[in-house]
């Protein structure tokens, strides 16, 4: 009879919209993601750091609040073996501190403080635990996978796992023959493969574990090889750094409007994440 009531309250909270807020929005981003080809997704690069420290919590949370769909962020390892969200190899640019961070322990780390625009502040380098829990069922999560090893490789897939986060992350792989490795290890997997022409486009669509995204560049763009990857059901990621992004500071609208002459891309990374949001948003192409 509990379980019963437990049942049906269930439904009533789920017809009454008092099912966490969280959960709605990872739906939402996941709904888009999967069933609305036509939406252009925004991939905030490092998490939107023009207010916070990149690759920070306080960043994370930041894309959450903005309705940001992804957040990209850079995953390392320690010397004694915790995963950790930098995007150097050392901590000298971002970091109160200097060295390696495969030479250095967590307990070293943690005393650290990030900076932003050069100075300290309060928020210290996160753990990919800490990113995962703060994640979840908020925002889609994009790893850009830069630690090495297979203790790395087994423990971050160990960590996904535990946390049921493979639905809502994508594992990015600079070489998409690693697939197959990553795949055995956690068939719930799915990837962001990189290809750097044709031929790694075709090699990409012949695998056969779960690839929903091509990260591609304008080098090599044509609209009849991207349409290959649309037409495959696969969205298309471009990035608007540097280039657009450069554009889009020096007179709004530019650098958007120049990327998306490439009329496949479905997702954007970009150093401006709210400028892109509300960009899509004027013109009807985000929710």
């Amino acid at each position: 009879m509990y379980k019963v009531r437990r049942f049906l309250l269930l439904i009533i909270l789920v017809q009454t919209g008092f099912l966490s807020t969280a959960q709605r929005r990872v739906d939402s981003i996941l709904n888009d993601f999967h069933h609305r080809p036509d939406r252009v997704l925004v991939a905030a690069h490092r998490a939107p750091h023009a207010n916070q420290p990149e690759n920070s919590l306080a960043a994370v949370k930041e894309a959450i609040s903005m309705g940001i769909d992804i957040v990209e962020l850079d995953l390392r390892e320690t010397k004694d073996g915790v995963l950790v969200i930098m995007h150097d190899k050392t901590v000298d640019r971002t970091t109160t501190g200097k060295g390696a961070v495969s030479g250095m322990s967590w307990k070293q780390l943690k005393k650290l403080r990030l900076l932003h625009n050069g100075k300290p502040t309060g928020e210290r380098i996160p753990t990919f635990k800490e990113v995962l829990k703060l994640v979840k069922g908020n925002i889609m999560l994009d790893i850009d996978y830069k630690a090495e090893g297979g203790r790395a490789a087994r423990s971050t897939l160990k960590l996904l796992r535990k946390k049921g986060m493979e639905r809502q992350s994508l594992f990015f792989l600079y070489d998409y023959k690693d697939a197959d490795t990553l795949y055995a290890m956690n068939p719930k997997l799915q990837f962001m493969t990189r290809a750097y022409n044709k031929d790694d486009v075709d090699g990409i669509l012949q695998l056969t574990m779960p690839v929903p995204v091509i990260h591609a560049d304008d080098k090599f763009y044509t609209d009849s090889l991207m349409s290959v990857i649309r037409v495959k059901g696969k969205r298309l990621w471009m990035n608007a750094l540097n280039k657009y992004d450069k554009m889009e500071q020096e007179k709004k609208g530019a650098g958007f409007d120049a990327l998306l002459q490439l009329k496949h891309t479905n997702i954007i990374q970009t150093d401006l994440p709210k400028e892109l949001l509300e960009y899509l948003r004027r013109r009807g192409l985000h929710r």
